[in-house]
């Protein structure tokens, strides 16, 4: 006889989400197709899966879709069958922006498997638009897995309210990366541990506006010579996150927070609220 696997808070709390996010009609999907009204995209067995069998979503149901590139569409669930799931496009939900979202790349160097993946969810909620995993002289983790690190960003992307899925780049060598670096007014802010610096918040205020790349390195830091070929280009700037030695992965994360608050789209518009229209109303019952 088959043992019965025990519910543990921490999977019955992950069910509770699930089914309320369900129930509150909450469910995004992102389609690496076009939208419009009328269109009527088909899911494969995994993603039809976990539209019946996991959100327990009926014919009919409601739920939103977006590509990155058309805004967020609301669609219906047309049909099941045995591995799909046909759905209909209904009407725009959510244009895209008048203006496209503040430009910001993450740089890192690679790290181990649970962390790297923690780096890539948060830098995808904190609204960077490239990923770009960077081998330095002390990275310990050459090899990333770009499948896996793609469908976190999706997936947290679709969790997040985004409208866009950020690119996620094969990884490089630093001295390729600043060899190819773009001309086009792309400022890069090297989180430094040593060496002379500027405070993140003083950087981020003083730059030109443009597009804007940080660069986070290995957990044993960049080495003598990397700082100094980072010092000797024009469009670095290095910069400190405070007294505390931090994790790459809190690194990355402290330095988009100050970013986006005082640079990127946390601060647009100054007092006006930058949330999507549907976050503006009351709050859910």
């Amino acid at each position: 006889m088959a043992r019965r696997r025990e519910r543990t808070p921490q999977a019955e709390d992950e069910e509770d989400g699930v089914a309320g996010m369900a129930k509150a009609g909450r469910v995004r999907l992102f389609l690496d197709e076009t939208l419009a009204p009328g269109a009527m995209p088909e899911l494969g067995p995994e993603r039809s899966h976990y539209l019946r069998h996991v959100l327990r979503l009926p014919v009919g149901a409601a739920l939103a879709v977006f590509n990155g590139r058309d805004g967020e569409w609301q669609a219906e669930i047309v049909a099941y069958s045995r591995e799909s799931c046909r759905l209909a496009v209904v009407r725009l939900r959510r244009a895209p922006p008048p203006v496209p979202p503040a430009d910001l790349w993450l740089l890192f160097a690679p790290i181990k498997r649970t962390r790297i993946e923690l780096l890539v969810e948060k830098a995808t909620e904190l609204g960077v638009t490239r990923l770009l995993p960077v081998i330095t002289q002390h990275t310990g983790v050459a090899r990333v897995n770009r499948e896996r690190l793609l469908a976190i960003a999706v997936e947290a992307a679709e969790q997040c309210d985004r409208l866009t899925v950020p690119d996620i780049c094969p990884p490089e060598s630093l001295t390729r990366v600043l060899h190819d670096w773009p001309e086009a007014g792309r400022q890069l802010l090297v989180c430094a541990e040593s060496g002379p610096v500027q405070p993140m918040a003083t950087a981020a205020v003083a730059l030109a506006p443009g597009p804007a790349a940080l660069l986070v390195g290995p957990e044993g830091g960049f080495s003598a010579g990397e700082l100094d070929e980072l010092a000797g280009r024009p469009f670095v700037v290095a910069v400190g996150l405070g007294p505390r030695v931090l994790r790459a992965e809190t690194a990355a994360v402290a330095a988009l927070v100050c970013w986006q608050a005082l640079r990127g789209d946390w601060s647009v518009g100054g007092s006006v609220d930058v949330r999507p229209p549907f976050r503006a109303g009351p709050p859910c019952p």
